[in-house]
């Protein structure tokens, strides 16, 4: 059975609405979905609607950023109770803390030269601020796009190339995300509910033994397998050490958008489908 345990909407870096996305993923023959944006829950009451009317069961879902002393990492959190008061504090702080680094960026952006009307770019994010839709937001005056082409030297910058040089740049800004302790959602988990998934580790280069045994003594319930973000070697592996310690297997598209220049390989369902056989204990979360 095909699944999708990670996808985004507009409600933080994603680019369709929730029921546009619902119904890509049914189109795609998607059984079973959680809508898990970036420190919101905004979105996951159209959401369900969508994948009701296209038949797909939904799974209330959530990607945190979070930190373990030094170390950061993404969780996602499935089957929750999205309507607790505290869940609403944690998200309401980490997207404030979110707003207040982005718009110290752009104001030394604006310091650079570039028009940027900081507080509407702000304000149109009630939730999670999007760095790739902040960039969009900057590359839409086309005195910016001038700009960065002459500074960047490259005629048609993607947007990697931007973020990198704009803000993940050390020796101009670095825009960090707004991390969470774990702690602090494990003791939340323990008072809402859910499930908790240590996501993409090989994007990052985090499947190590070490980092998973100290995530399975806190309490982390599994581990995110198959990945858009894993090579082959890392899904291996990943299973492996699922086994091992005794973590559910997750696995989703991360999907994000359709790509807009007509490029052969269009989104990460052009290439990369999860079936539900190859997880083991996913059915702890679906069902």
């Amino acid at each position: 059975m095909l699944i999708d345990l990670q996808l985004h909407s507009n409600y933080s870096d994603g680019y369709l609405t929730p029921t546009e996305t619902a119904k890509f993923i049914a189109g795609q023959g998607v059984k079973v979905a959680a809508l898990t944006d970036h420190n919101t829950v905004g979105g996951f009451g159209e959401f369900r609607r969508a994948c009701r009317q296209y038949r797909v069961k939904p799974i209330i879902g959530l990607e945190l950023y979070a930190k373990l002393g030094g170390t950061r990492l993404n969780l996602l959190w499935f089957n929750f109770d999205e309507k607790d008061a505290g869940l609403h504090d944690l998200l309401r702080d980490s997207q404030i803390r979110r707003k207040i680094k982005v718009r110290k960026i752009l104001k030394k952006l604006a310091r650079r030269g570039f028009e940027i009307d900081i507080n509407r770019i702000i304000d149109k994010y009630t939730h999670y601020v999007p760095l790739n839709h902040v960039v969009d937001d900057v590359w839409a005056i086309p005195a910016n796009r001038a700009k960065i082409k002459k500074e960047l030297k490259i005629k048609n910058p993607r947007e990697g190339e931007i973020i990198g040089e704009y803000f993940r740049n050390k020796s101009t800004s670095i825009l960090r995300e707004s991390y969470t302790d774990i702690k602090k959602i494990i003791s939340l988990r323990k008072k809402i509910g859910g499930i908790l998934i240590f996501n993409h580790p090989g994007k990052h280069d985090q499947l190590k033994r070490k980092l998973l045994e100290k995530l399975k003594r806190l309490g982390v319930d599994g581990i995110e397998v198959l990945s858009p973000h894993h090579s082959i070697g890392a899904v291996m592996y990943a299973q492996a050490m699922a086994r091992e310690f005794d973590f559910i297997a997750t696995g989703g598209s991360d999907f994000h958008r359709h790509e807009r220049d007509k490029l052969p390989v269009q989104n990460s369902w052009n290439y990369f489908k999860v079936d539900s056989k190859y997880l083991r204990g996913v059915k702890k979360i679906i069902g």
